[in-house]
């Protein structure tokens, strides 16, 4: 069987740049860890905007330039960063907060084999919750397992929302 890790937007800005909060950064470290000690398959997610961020639908509605290709904010915290150096990761660049191809790449990586998956980081309440539910949609008799601890919300009440909403999607919430 293979196992599947799946990182979503653990990038600076989410950690201690414009969108950044105290709860990422105690949970920063958990995700390092788990990323460092996972013995299977890595995939990342790295959320992706323009120049032109403001002027798309989510820009409008969240009125916060970050992950904005090629800056600073964009690229993967340094612990985690460090966490996957001379690991094998596919990165799946993303410019909403789910990504419709991530699903096909662990098709892919599958082979025709059995797998599970396991999913965790930022933000709880939009990338991560959105993410999972694609991956549950797509492959309904899947393993799929949400990491709390290794996760983090908007605020403490949005992720503890998108939490329910997973396991009430018979996602499986560990690390609560």
């Amino acid at each position: 069987m293979k196992h599947f890790l799946i990182a979503v937007d653990l990038q600076k800005d989410f950690v201690d740049g414009a969108l950044g909060t105290a709860e990422v950064m105690e949970m920063i470290p958990r995700a390092a860890e788990k990323i460092a000690a996972f013995d299977g398959e890595i995939f990342v997610t790295l959320d992706t905007h323009g120049e032109d961020y403001l002027s798309t639908a989510e820009g409008r509605k969240l009125p916060v330039p970050h992950c904005i290709r090629g800056t600073e904010g964009w690229t993967l915290d340094k612990r985690i960063a460090a966490a996957l150096e001379g690991r094998e990761a596919v990165y799946v660049e993303k410019n909403t907060f789910g990504s419709t191809r991530l699903p096909e790449l662990i098709r892919e990586a599958a082979g025709g084999e059995d797998f599970d998956m396991v999913i965790f980081g930022l933000c709880t309440d939009i990338c991560v919750v959105s993410n999972a539910l694609l991956l549950k949609a797509t492959f309904p008799e899947v393993p799929l397992t949400a990491d709390a601890s290794c996760s983090a919300g908007v605020t403490p009440e949005l992720h503890r929302a998108a939490l329910m909403t997973m396991k009430s999607c018979q996602i499986d919430i560990v690390g609560e």
